[in-house]
């Protein structure tokens, strides 16, 4: 039995992997637009704008397509999907160099929000966006996509005990770079979650 590192996959949605393996293009679109906003999100929070954002999307979905015949277990779709990606956008930004900070509550659905809290979300997101490589992905995939510490070993292919180093070394970090009590609230919240 697989348990929940397959991240509680369907049998509709298995059913859809094997159909979209086997060249059903709708199935295929169907499960992109099922996992169409997670995807978009991570790539928007790693390059940081929504034309590149759409291009990183693109690539990923072509990536997909191509290689969805080698998906060896159809359970771990979603996982696999995010995997190729956070290996677009790192492509992505290795070739333009290039990072443009964007404002944290332009990735969500902010009704009210009083300016301090604009002003910490800001403070914490341009020090994430500083952080090391491994420790920004992880706390990324941890903290704004929600993932276990189990799950993201899955993706990211790495021992969870890595996993756990890294979160903790870029909580670290960033307590170390932002000393506001509002930060230490944030990481002593993220610390006691995984």
């Amino acid at each position: 039995m697989v348990g929940w590192e397959a991240f509680f996959i369907t049998t509709k949605q298995i059913t859809l992997v094997e159909l979209a393996k086997n060249g059903d293009e709708d199935a295929f679109y169907q499960l992109i637009e099922q996992e169409q906003h997670k995807l978009y999100r991570m790539a928007y929070v790693y390059v940081q704008n929504e034309n590149d954002a759409v291009e990183v999307f693109q690539q990923t979905i072509i990536r997909a397509y191509e290689g969805l015949p080698q998906l060896k277990e159809p359970h771990f779709f979603s996982t696999w999907l995010t995997r190729i990606i956070i290996n677009c956008c790192k492509t992505y930004i290795a070739k333009r160099k290039v990072v443009h900070l964007v404002e944290p509550h332009t990735l969500e659905d902010v009704n009210s929000t009083s300016p301090s809290y604009i002003e910490e979300e800001l403070d914490l997101w341009q020090a994430l966006c500083q952080l090391e490589e491994k420790y920004k992905t992880v706390l990324l995939l941890r903290f704004y996509q929600d993932y276990s510490v189990k799950q993201i070993s899955t993706i990211l292919q790495c021992p969870e005990g890595t996993v756990k180093t890294h979160i903790r070394r870029g909580l670290q970090t960033l307590r170390q770079q932002l000393k506001g009590a509002y930060v230490d609230e944030w990481v002593q919240s993220a610390e006691r979650s995984h």
